[in-house]
């Protein structure tokens, strides 16, 4: 598929609005039978901002209203291979103390970040830190974490759209695909 804003890019639909709009639904289901009592979601900006606006609207489907706050950590700069480093840019307001928390992220990779992240909430006193992600890549793991809640399992590609992007570009897709090169 070639985009109007993209006329040179090609991008193959490896999952398409339809089937995320599905998922987000099934995530919401079972998020609501965990720890949902004084419930804080955080999602990692940037590229969660689309994922988790859409989860949370599911959410409210669910039958939950929890609080939001927003944490933007990074890992990445500019490149497209983490650096291993993780900067907070912007910190959660809230307490967080004795909240139920849930992290929502675009991607789990190396893990770095949202182990950061779980890390820094649960020294803050968190009472529980579950994990959401759009796109876990298992293979790409380099520290020791799991996501509690998995929208898909993505094969170890480069992927934009749906909130993702290359180089600032593509978030605005209603899907999740693969640049291919030309």
């Amino acid at each position: 598929m070639r985009t109007k804003a993209h006329p040179a890019t090609q991008i193959d639909v490896l999952f398409d609005a339809g089937k995320i709009a599905d998922r987000n639904q099934e995530l919401a289901a079972e998020i609501s039978t965990g720890e949902t009592e004084n419930l804080l979601v955080i999602p990692v900006l940037k590229g969660s901002f689309v994922f988790a606006a859409d989860l949370l609207r599911s959410l409210h489907h669910a039958g939950l209203a929890p609080e939001v706050d927003f944490f933007s950590l990074s890992s990445y700069g500019a490149g497209t291979e983490s650096r291993g480093e993780v900067k907070i840019l912007r910190d959660v307001e809230s307490d967080v103390t004795g909240r139920n928390i849930l992290l929502i992220d675009d991607i789990l990779e190396s893990g770095r970040t949202l182990a950061f992240a779980k890390d820094l909430l649960v020294a803050r006193q968190a009472k529980s830190v579950r994990i959401c992600v759009l796109l876990d890549k298992p293979d790409k793991r380099a520290v020791d974490i799991e996501a509690d809640y998995v929208g898909f399992e993505c094969p170890d590609l480069f992927v934009v759209g749906y909130g993702i992007d290359m180089a600032h570009s593509f978030r605005e897709l209603p899907f999740v695909g693969v640049v291919r090169a030309d």
